[in-house]
């Protein structure tokens, strides 16, 4: 990512930095792939290894839902009803071994702090805004912001709106942006749909010198583990690096064109281990005489299609409202429906917003799913007009 400090560090890593008593600062290293990929610094007034309690916690348990057909879904997401926090709120909806994704209407605050210590988190807020709160410092966000939240950054989301609904992707592997758009030494180029000057960072390091009982809750191995410390988690003065939570907001997106469809990795916004991430955002249509803007029919050898509905009329889909997910499974094609095709000639720009996410393994949907699932969808191909 971006390289960036906040606080106090000191003139050399690894050396002396104290106090104004004299004593020293705690440094803490956090860093992904071992101590060769990217890192952060921190420099904590107490030791974070500093553990007073340490109870077990619950498992997370995702149920199946086996229906044994392959066939398309549409997942009534916006009937998720409304409750909990922000984190053990979430109801996952599909899943594999590389990525869970997740609806969420938080009503509840987080007492407690969060580290995701098996996943990167990508959140995408639809409605609500707030702060999330970080050992990195506050990192305001508000709707249509995609949060990128490195695993074991300890955590918590504060929502000051009673409104809230966001997406939630739980990833195995690092999210990252496409290797496409970045240069050798890692800046964005001309040629991309966004750029540093996008990308918001924590603003300030929060710096909480209190003394207490604060709960940290760690996801690791399947279940949740409570760490009870003496001290505030938020004791960081400083800290630099090119690890740490991020926010991006969709509408900062700029979609590239052309004279006749282009295909979706041009909506690309983010890359992880096998799948991806992109946002359809309003963009001028097609502009060769002869062009029809609606996407053309299309088979998924090899991976999974998962739609989310944020805002406007998509204008390949009919039926599809707030919130709902669209799964359009490998090994059998899918486009649009009947009467889009047509309507979208001579049509000169859309206002859709919507996120995409593209799986190579196949996905697997949950009990909560089949509760949502709009069973007529596979048949809404049928011209009946």
């Amino acid at each position: 990512m971006i390289y960036h400090q906040l606080g106090q560090v000191p003139h050399k890593r690894h050396t002396q930095f104290r106090k104004p008593d004299g004593s020293l600062y705690s440094e803490e290293l956090f860093g992904a792939e071992g101590f060769s990929g990217s890192s952060s610094l921190l420099y904590h007034i107490h030791p974070p290894t500093t553990v007073s309690r340490v109870e077990p916690g619950a498992e997370i348990v995702i149920k199946p839902w086996k229906e044994g057909l392959l066939r398309h879904h549409h997942i009534l997401g916006g009937k998720i009803p409304a409750g909990g926090d922000p984190v053990t709120g979430r109801t996952v909806l599909l899943y594999n071994n590389d990525v869970q994704l997740s609806l969420c209407r938080p009503t509840e605050p987080m007492p407690w702090f969060y580290r995701n210590g098996e996943h990167d988190e990508l959140l995408f807020i639809h409605e609500g805004e707030g702060v999330l709160e970080s050992v990195f410092g506050a990192l305001p966000f508000g709707p249509f912001d995609y949060l990128v939240i490195p695993r074991g950054t300890t955590y918590r989301l504060v929502f000051h709106t009673t409104e809230n609904r966001m997406l939630a992707l739980d990833s195995t592997g690092p999210i990252g942006i496409p290797k496409r758009y970045l240069s050798k030494l890692g800046q964005f180029m001309e040629n991309s749909p966004f750029c540093e000057r996008d990308i918001r960072r924590p603003e300030m390091p929060l710096t909480i010198d209190e003394r207490g009982e604060y709960e940290v809750r760690i996801r690791k191995q399947g279940r949740y583990h409570h760490y009870f410390f003496p001290h505030h988690p938020f004791d960081v003065v400083g800290w630099d690096g090119y690890l740490y939570p991020y926010a991006f907001n969709m509408k900062d997106f700029e979609p590239i064109t052309g004279r006749v469809h282009q295909p979706p990795p041009v909506h690309q916004t983010f890359d992880a281990p096998n799948y991806v991430v992109c946002s359809f955002c309003p963009r001028k249509y097609d502009y060769h005489p002869l062009a029809i803007p609606a996407p053309y029919n299309h088979s998924n050898v090899d991976s999974d299609e998962v739609l989310y509905y944020v805002e406007g009329q998509f204008m390949s889909r009919k039926g599809v409202d707030l919130a709902s997910l669209t799964h359009h499974p490998g090994g059998i094609p899918h486009g649009p429906h009947p009467g889009t095709v047509e309507k979208s000639i001579g049509k000169e720009a859309t206002e859709e917003y919507a996120v995409m996410v593209d799986t190579f393994h196949p996905l697997h949907l949950t009990e909560a799913a089949r509760d949502l699932d709009d069973g007529h969808y596979p048949y809404s191909w049928i011209d009946h007009a």
